[in-house]
């Protein structure tokens, strides 16, 4: 018996229940599927959602701090914008 069944793996939701355009929810980045079946999951594939989850959250945060880098960028060109 592996040691992940003996303890109850804990939902990884934080209260904040709404999802984003890719359809993620916006709070504890699992899909519809991951969040309605966590139940019925066993322990090893809870475990393997709330990675799956903090791979999500890693490459959005990724992505919002490359636009933020992109717009700060194009803020300081010197080139003036002729339109």
């Amino acid at each position: 018996m592996e040691q992940l069944e003996f303890f109850n793996v804990p939902s990884p939701c934080v209260g904040v229940c709404s999802v984003d355009e890719k359809g993620y929810c916006k709070g504890c980045m699992r899909k519809r599927e991951e969040r309605f079946g966590w139940l019925e999951m066993t322990p090893a594939q809870q475990l393997y959602v709330i990675k799956l989850c903090r791979q999500r959250y890693r490459r959005k945060i990724s992505q919002n701090k490359a636009a933020q880098q992109e717009r700060a960028s194009e803020a300081e060109s010197p080139q003036q914008d002729l339109f």
